[in-house]
């Protein structure tokens, strides 16, 4: 009776904002009846058999009909009107959930609520049934995600290309405090919004040899072929009619079995063989900022380029520009109707591939091929962690991609000519800035392809780019000083405030109206009501129902009762020592070590939860996270502790997850090692969401701070500079462990097996790692660290100071939507105006011809 109340009131909630003006384009009686014969007629199913699942089905299926003729009017509308086109290459697109996003783009949402409410569901019971398309690790693939929903929103013709892995991201089960890696299988149950287009499937070839064809050029033969069967996803734009396409590739078997099997009588392998060619698409590698130099990987990241460039050239020969006839092989056109854009170094190879199509296929001398495909292409920086960086084995090459390999050696070659030119007698500097790294087994640097290769070349943070400039690419930059720029990621306000915090939505829009959606930086008007009172109850309020419904999530799944009026202090993201979780661990244990030594003293509560997965093959971030749960184990059963400190680890952390955790949270950790993390985007969420910052001045973090100032955030620790003279100075983890007792404490418990009193060895080697050979001085930061932390509590007793701060966090976060960030790559890297542009309704006439060939 309780949960029916709940749903009568959210139901209210969202009636109450349709009142308000958010357009609905069918009206309930039509929902209701297209979602009964999507339920009949495309489930074939009715009211008495169907489960909750075939509901959510049923709703999705009725969601995308109001997309489809959008899709299809915003290709026709691309094609009759050619304009520049977007393509943005990616091996990674971590989506999420569609269903309330497509909802809420297309302004349905209260509709859609409506008829499920009068035929007896609970839309919020369905939205559960959606399988999270993880096809991405982290960051960077929520960026991509982010990304499309701003090309869209923005009029962009843009176009995300990717891989539509069967399995993506592992679910991530935690079994007597261990991770386990569980495969997830994210298409089980099929996917409504993908449409499979067969008819422009591709070949992909692998292995064979080159030789010189009879006109004199190379061309590549024998080779192995796989075919690429595109899968078409919609991208929706927020209220204008736009829909993008993502198009992910499948990996087929070529038709023709292997003969010699087959007469051979062995049909069974013949068929075998075949299912070792899909492969290539099967599973997402669950690694992050860490290069695997795997013979499938390279096979995914070529499968992948070649399929879609062959894609973009075919498109650009269909365009409708000028005179068709006259211009369909123009080749010379291609910088002005294509934008390549490189997300990392995974699609590097796009460059050799676009030198292989337009001088093998299409005829070109090298020159003009070289001039199309740097005009055409650019590159996007992700990190600058050595071990993230892409050099592949040029014997993996020799055999795999042989054409490739004799391409990128011709590009190298080149352009050491032209640093000779420039830097003549430098031979050390030639040595650094060759692409074919010779020491070792010789393997192609694929950062350095992609910088010689791109017109344009970027990081993405200023503190990122400036390492970029001044460490990382230096000879590079001193090359090519007129490539590099800085483009700061950003976030959809989309999906990270209006969809996750309806409630934060609302009051906003009562101040400042419903256009900071698009317009961020209208957010900015906030700051007028930072010591209104009216206005800090209604922040506080949202903010403690947000708790109040984590509190009992958590209650639920983890059997851990909480206190919602504790500090909710979250740090999720990947498990990797830069981004320092074990700094987390030790301000956990210097807490729990103040509470045992003073049980009646002031504590303010704390609930820490820490969430992220770490890559299977990691065994140091694997053993990370059992300590954080052996620490939770001790806390949380401790009644000498009880309610003023508790420690949750958030299992199998993902989008939807983060939908629900962020909302909620009080303090945002962000506590990388200064220089190690590129931007982040976690922050941004958390920061738009009232969230307050602890921090080192790192990636965004640093800008950030400056737009809210740094008296609204927590700024603890080293600078990029000082961490440089530590290295350089070098670092005795020990100095810092013998000068303060609690960090001494902290540490010596773990080594003590105070936290593994079964096994009082198991956690030694976090502490040898520590003290030995921590390559990101968690140790140098402890003590302003935990000062910081001091000052976190002392500011959340004066909630009055704590929510003035918040709403100056949330004021200050128009920098950093994603559509800032994608206005910016349009007009500096690719040339294009963002439209903003509405698109006519189905309902209205637009002009084209339904039956207008649209170039898909």
């Amino acid at each position: 009776m309780a949960s029916q109340c709940v749903r009568d009131e959210e139901h209210e909630r969202r009636k109450q904002i349709s009142v308000r003006g958010i357009a609905q384009v069918e009206n309930v009686a039509n929902i209701k009846k297209t979602f009964n014969r999507h339920l009949h007629y495309t489930l074939v199913k009715d009211r008495n058999v169907s489960t909750t699942r075939d509901y959510y089905f049923a709703l999705a299926h009725s969601v995308k009909d109001h997309l489809t003729s959008r899709w299809i009017r915003t290709q026709q509308y691309w094609y009759e009107n050619d304009p520049k086109r977007i393509y943005y290459l990616s091996l990674e697109f971590y989506m999420g959930r569609s269903l309330c996003n497509t909802m809420g783009n297309l302004g349905i949402q209260s509709a859609c609520d409506e008829a499920m409410y009068q035929l007896g569901l609970d839309i919020e019971e369905l939205q559960e049934m959606e399988e999270d398309a993880g096809l991405g690790n982290g960051g960077l693939g929520r960026l991509a995600a982010c990304f499309l929903d701003s090309m869209a929103t923005l009029g962009l013709a843009a176009y995300g290309y990717g891989i539509r892995y069967e399995y993506g991201i592992f679910a991530q089960r935690i079994r007597n405090g261990e991770q386990i890696e569980e495969p997830d299988d994210w298409l089980r149950y099929g996917c409504p919004w993908e449409k499979a287009r067969p008819e422009y499937m591709v070949p992909v070839n692998f292995y064979g040899r080159v030789e010189d064809n009879p006109k004199g050029g190379r061309r590549w033969v024998d080779t192995q072929k796989v075919l690429a069967l595109p899968y078409d996803n919609p991208i929706p734009g927020y209220k204008n009619n736009v829909v993008n396409n993502l198009r992910l590739w499948s990996a087929k078997s070529p038709v023709e079995f292997n003969l010699r099997f087959f007469n051979d009588g062995d049909y069974i392998q013949a068929v075998l063989d075949r299912n070792l060619a899909e492969n290539i698409s099967r599973v997402l590698y669950p690694n992050d900022n860490f290069f695997e130099g795997k013979e499938l990987r390279l096979k995914q990241e070529y499968f992948m380029v070649a399929a879609t460039l062959n894609d973009i050239i075919r498109r650009f020969k269909n365009s409708n520009f000028g005179s068709r006839e006259a211009t369909r092989t123009n080749m010379d056109l291609l910088p002005t109707k294509v934008a390549i854009q490189l997300n990392d170094t995974h699609p590097s190879l796009a460059i050799p591939e676009l030198m292989r199509i337009l001088i093998d296929v299409e005829g070109l001398t090298w020159d003009k091929a070289w001039e199309l495909t740097v005009k055409s292409c650019a590159y996007t920086n992700h990190t600058i962690l050595p071990e993230a960086l892409e050099r592949w084995t040029c014997v993996m090459l020799q055999n795999i991609l042989p054409r490739h390999l004799e391409i990128i050696y011709h590009i190298n070659h080149l352009f050491l000519q032209e640093v000779h030119k420039k830097f003549p007698g430098d031979m050390d500097r030639m040595r650094r800035m060759s692409m074919v790294e010779e020491e070792g087994e010789k393997r192609i640097n694929m950062a350095f392809l992609s910088i010689v290769g791109s017109h344009a070349v970027n990081g993405v943070a200023a503190i990122h780019s400036e390492i970029l400039k001044t460490d990382l690419f230096k000879d590079f930059y001193e090359m090519f000083p007129e490539r590099f720029q800085n483009k700061t990621n950003g976030i959809t306000p989309r999906r990270w405030l209006l969809l996750c915090n309806p409630s934060l939505s609302d009051v906003i829009a009562e101040k400042i109206g419903e256009t900071w959606t698009v317009h961020l930086d209208q957010l900015v008007q906030l700051k007028k009501w930072d010591k209104d009172p009216a206005f800090h109850r209604n922040i506080q309020t949202v903010k403690q129902e947000n708790k109040m419904r984590v509190a009992a999530f958590l209650e639920t799944e983890y059997g851990v009762k909480i206190n919602p009026g504790s500090i909710f202090d979250i740090q999720v993201k990947r498990i990797h020592e830069y981004k320092r979780q074990l700094l987390n661990a030790l301000h956990i244990i210097t807490m729990y070590n103040r509470i045992k030594r003073n049980p009646t003293g002031k504590f303010v509560p704390r609930t820490v939860m820490i969430g992220g997965k770490a890559a299977p093959g990691y065994h140091q971030a694997k053993l990370i996270i059992k300590l954080i749960c052996a620490i939770a184990n001790v806390v949380n059963n401790d009644p000498v502790v009880g309610d003023k400190l508790k420690v949750i680890y958030l299992e199998n952390y993902r989008v939807t997850l983060a939908e629900k955790i962020i909302p909620a949270a009080d303090l945002s950790q962000q506590i990388s090692t200064a220089g190690t993390e590129a931007s982040g985007t976690g922050n941004m969420k958390f920061m738009l969401n009232g969230a307050l910052t602890i921090g080192t001045m790192d990636g965004a973090n640093v800008e950030m701070a400056e737009e809210m100032g740094m008296k609204n955030i927590f700024i603890f620790g080293m600078l990029w500079d000082d961490v440089e003279k530590l290295k350089r100075d070098g670092y005795d983890a020990n100095k810092y462990y013998n000068a303060n007792p609690e960090l001494k404490l902290c540490v010596d418990q773990i080594a003590n097996g105070f936290f593994s009193p079964q096994n009082p060895k198991e956690f030694s080697h976090i502490a040898d790692i520590l003290l030995k050979w921590d390559r990101f001085f968690t140790l140098a930061d402890f003590d302003a660290y935990i000062k910081s932390q001091d000052k976190v509590n002392e500011t959340y007793l004066n909630q009055e100071l704590w929510t003035r701060m918040a709403i100056h966090n949330i004021a200050s976060s128009g920098k950093f939507s994603s559509d800032r960030t994608i206005a910016e790559y349009a007009r500096e890297i690719w040339g294009v105006e963002p439209s903003w542009e509405k698109l006519p309704a189905p309902h209205e006439p637009s002009g084209t011809d339904a039956n207008t060939n649209n170039g898909k």
